[in-house]
Order: structure tokens, then sequence, then C-alpha cells
């Protein structure tokens, strides 16, 4: 008895942590099969049976919230968040993992549509208990995406590098966290998240486990164009400041290749060579017009992301907590 006890202890606690916003179409089967995934892992020995599925709800419109407090009653291995408004998956991904840090030695984060393969939590953990504090779940192609949204990921990842932002390829928020790198994210205080990025930067011993991702079970997806853009555009401005540096380069040319015209000019004058008529000169005015409104767009979202974090806001609030 006393060494089935010592061997509980020995198993460490595994959350898993699932942002949810309106998915009660897909939450049914999601509950179904990862709580199914818990027990199995539970009954080979891997995990604690303290171990619990933490659902997030990020301001849901439908019953999102009604159908885990009814897994919750069900089974003590369900938990509950819901947040008071609407404030993003990256925002409901960060205060499930806040929430679970206290309770659990590592969590495990995957979206609520079943694409994340959950039969590799196994391999999670096996890294896990070598030694790994990270554990990133990567996908091994992108062949079932559509031939824009895979040429735009990798330009994407390309494009990150090239501004020395730390991130890994095809990796989404599928990912396991020891309690050590929990406790080093919450020292991250910025309202304008990329976990993506700020992930990478902890460090500790990191691991990746490849997997093939699925299509989505049920419903819509809750990333469309305009939200991926978004993210994207908060990736680059909250890692790195070479769009400002770009600016200024592209202002130094502009400006020599004026004082060049000028020069040019003013010796077509004097010994009157064939100067350029009003359609390149319209031409010229409507691209630097162009230029200093990106340049101008650029600067803004520098300077609204210092506003954002200089109030120093709560980045979410919990209205509700199932435990």
């Amino acid at each position: 008895m006393e060494m089935q006890k010592s061997e509980e202890r020995m198993c460490p606690i595994i959350d898993i942590v699932i942002p949810c916003y309106c998915e009660e179409e897909v939450l049914p089967e999601t509950s179904r099969r990862i709580l199914e995934k818990l027990m199995s892992l539970i009954e080979k020995g891997m995990i604690s049976d303290n171990s619990r599925i933490m659902f997030v709800d990020d301001g849901s419109k439908d019953r999102t919230w009604e159908l885990i407090e009814a897994y919750h009653k069900q089974d003590p291995h369900f938990g509950g968040i819901k947040l008071a408004h609407n404030r993003g998956h990256q925002h409901a991904l960060l205060a499930g993992l806040m929430s679970v840090r206290d309770h659990c030695d590592a969590a495990i984060s995957m979206d609520a549509d079943l694409q994340d393969d959950i039969n590799v939590v196994d391999e999670f953990i096996v890294k896990y208990t070598e030694g790994c504090e990270i554990v990133y779940g990567v996908r091994k192609a992108r062949d079932k995406d559509t031939f824009f949204k895979r040429s735009t990921a990798l330009a994407f990842y390309r494009f990150m590098e090239k501004l020395g932002v730390q991130t890994v390829n095809n990796h989404a928020d599928y990912r396991l966290m020891g309690n050590r790198a929990l406790a080093a994210l919450s020292s991250y205080r910025e309202v304008n998240l990329y976990l993506r990025g700020i992930v990478p930067s902890i460090g500790y011993k990191t691991d990746v486990v490849y997997y093939d991702r699925a299509e989505r079970f049920a419903g819509e997806s809750k990333y469309p164009l305009k939200k991926m853009l978004a993210l994207a555009i908060d990736g680059i401005t909250s890692f790195s400041i070479k769009p400002l540096e770009l600016i200024f380069s592209l202002g130094v040319m502009i400006c020599v290749l004026s004082v060049l015209a000028l020069i040019y000019g003013l010796l077509a004058a004097i010994f009157t060579w064939p100067a350029a008529g009003i359609v390149s000169l319209i031409g010229c005015f409507w691209l630097l017009g162009g230029i200093l409104l990106i340049a101008l767009g650029i600067v803004g979202v520098y300077v609204g992301k210092t506003y954002q974090e200089a109030k120093d806001r709560p980045r979410y609030i919990i209205e509700k907590e199932l435990w």
C-alpha cells in the first residue's frame, strides 16, 4: 500500500488547458475524446489521478459555459474558467495556464476543435519526464492547407526569422509547459500577447513532437484571415523594432533619390536636356504619399501598443471558476 502511494506521488499532475469561444458544436466530442485520453494516461501510470481538463470560456455567446458546467458536475476531472468578456484566444489561453500553474506539475495547451492530435500527448509526457520543460507540438506538413495559407505561413516564419524573433516553424499553441516554464511565463507582463514568440524566449530544455493536423471536427474556424493577420502583426511588432528601422532606411534612400532628382532637374534646365513629364511627377507624388501613409501606420501601431502597455490594465478578468 505504501509503495502504491509512493508511485502515485511520483506521477506528475498534468492539466490540459483548452480555450473555447462558441464551441458548443464541437465540445461534446472534444470532452469525450480528451477524457478518454486522460483516463488512459492515468491507468498507464503516466500521470496522477489529480490531473484534469480545464476549459476556458472566452466570453462565448452560445451554450459553451453551460456544457462546461455540466461536464464538471458529471466528472471531477473537468474544470472550467469563465472570463468576464471576450479577450481573444491568446489571453484566454494565458488565463488558463496561470490558473492551473499552482495545481499541476505541467500544463498542456491545445485548441478545442480536435485538429491537434491528442494521441501524441503520451510523447509530450515522456519528454517531460526525461527533463524537458517545454515540448512543442509541430505539424509534419501543411498538405491540407490551401496554397495561399501554406505560402503565407511559410513567408511569415521566414520574415520573423529575418527580424530576429525566436519562433518554432509550423507550431501553433499545442505545447507542454512545466511548472518552472509557467512560473517564468507569469513574469511576462505585456498586454499585447503573442505566446508563440514569448514561450521560445523563456529558455530551459525543450524538444519537439511531430504530428499530423486533422480537419476541424465541427463548427467554424475562430481564426479567419482578419484575425490571422492581426496575430501576425502582433507577433512582428511585439518582438522587433526593425520595421521602424526600415522606415528610417527608406526615408534616407528617398532623400538621396530626391537630391539626385533635383540635381538632374537643375542640369536639365541649364543644358536643355529632356525632362520627365507630368505623369512621372504625379506618379512620384503618389508613391511618396503611399510610403508616408504606410510609415505613419507602422509608427502608429507601435505608439498604440506603448499606450496600451502604459495603462497597465488587467489582461483578463475571471468571472467564475470550477475546480
